[in-house]
């Protein structure tokens, strides 16, 4: 059993942020992680770029170097939260699963692989995207192509020449479909089910992010109202190719589903000039078939899922009665905690359009100082 001041856990960009900014307050954490640094990053597509601006998106006590450029790469992203734990001197422990959370008088037990660690506080930070979600389609076991989630998709060089379907509107989605023509897929279909929300990365140099900073803080009605608006500034109308304007109360959807927009690095003009063809949402599964919304059968050589991911927190706290049933996600976040479970925080499990990066920064240096007030406390008492 090791006694310690704090227990993070993982070890991705929140996890670390979360140990940086308490060591600011001389507050030690052991952060653990079943992986390795940055697991989830290193697992992504090769061409994955942040899609927010590189001055924008540090953690808490050390900026993103000048010499990754505005738009992050992947390896980037990678080696510098191997510098992040460096610099801090983090006390990061690899290959630790963690099993299971219980409370414990003034302290939370927490069970793994490799022993008990025993601490009054908890930073649960394993990840908005850690469990791949796959829709349970009728039929799919009959397909007879060959389907991928988003999350198995490394580059287009398995597609050259072939018809491939992607399945879904988010972000990777849409970066995918871009990769894939640009690598010499011969025809790229986007199945979309709700028209997406899509705004540019940057326009004349001015980074989408720095927009969503702002408009983060505008009533949510005022947003609603604002957000067609918006899109159709920024892309035009796209319905003659197949994307209409999202529904009334796309933000209010994005806010309550995590339904994020695309920034969109090339998706647009390839819609535009027909390299990707828009349809319907698909239903089922055929044999070789892949039956759509309007009734329409394709034949894909590949389908690639871009259907999103769970939090996957059930196992580790989902006795505590803190997980959203719908969406999984905790009910409290940052620097709140829930009366039945003091000292346990949770970070890095929201998308906001200001910036994943940006906002785990935020909260990391919110939840450190709410930690260090209680430390201070409880060495006074």
């Amino acid at each position: 059993m090791e006694k310690c001041e704090v227990v993070v856990i993982g070890a991705g960009p929140a996890g670390l942020a979360m140990a940086g900014a308490l060591r600011h307050h001389g507050i030690g954490a052991v952060v653990l992680e079943r992986d390795a640094i940055g697991a989830s990053w290193r697992r992504h597509y090769d061409r994955l770029h942040l899609h927010t601006v590189r001055w924008l998106s540090h953690l808490p006590g050390y900026k993103l170097p000048r010499r990754y450029g505005n738009w992050v790469a992947r390896d980037d992203v990678i080696e510098y939260l191997e510098d992040y734990v460096a610099t801090h001197n983090l006390d990061v422990r690899t290959g630790v699963e963690v099993e299971r959370l219980e409370r414990d008088g003034d302290d939370w037990h927490v069970s793994t692989s490799e022993g008990e660690f025993v601490a009054p506080r908890v930073v649960v930070a394993t990840g908005y995207n850690r469990h791949q979600h796959l829709p349970d389609w009728p039929g799919l076991d009959s397909y007879t192509g060959e389907l991928v989630h988003s999350g198995d998709y490394k580059n287009p060089e398995p597609y050259v020449g072939k018809t491939v379907l992607v399945v879904g509107t988010g972000n990777s989605g849409a970066e995918i479909c871009v990769d894939l023509i640009e690598g010499g897929a011969e025809h790229v279909q986007l199945s979309v089910r709700t028209p997406p929300t899509v705004l540019l990365r940057d326009t004349n140099g001015m980074p989408g992010q720095a927009l969503g900073v702002v408009f983060r803080h505008l009533p949510v009605p005022v947003m609603d109202r604002l957000w067609p608006f918006i899109q159709k500034t920024a892309v035009g109308d796209l319905s003659e190719y197949g994307l209409p304007l999202p529904p009334p109360g796309a933000y209010s959807k994005f806010l309550r589903d995590d339904v994020t927009p695309i920034l969109d690095v090339g998706l647009v003009p390839m819609v535009k000039q027909g390299k990707v063809e828009i349809v319907a949402a698909v239903e089922s599964f055929d044999g070789p078939d892949v039956v759509l919304g309007d009734g329409r059968r394709i034949q894909p050589d590949a389908v690639i899922a871009g259907t999103g991911f769970k939090r996957g927190l059930e196992p580790l706290v989902g006795d505590l009665g803190l997980i959203e049933r719908a969406k999984g996600r905790p009910i409290v976040h940052g620097a709140e905690t829930h009366p039945d479970a003091p000292g346990l925080h949770f970070i890095g499990y929201t998308n906001p359009i200001s910036g994943m990066f940006r906002e785990i920064a935020i909260d990391a240096r919110r939840i450190a100082k709410a930690i260090a007030r209680e430390h201070a406390a409880t060495r006074v008492a």
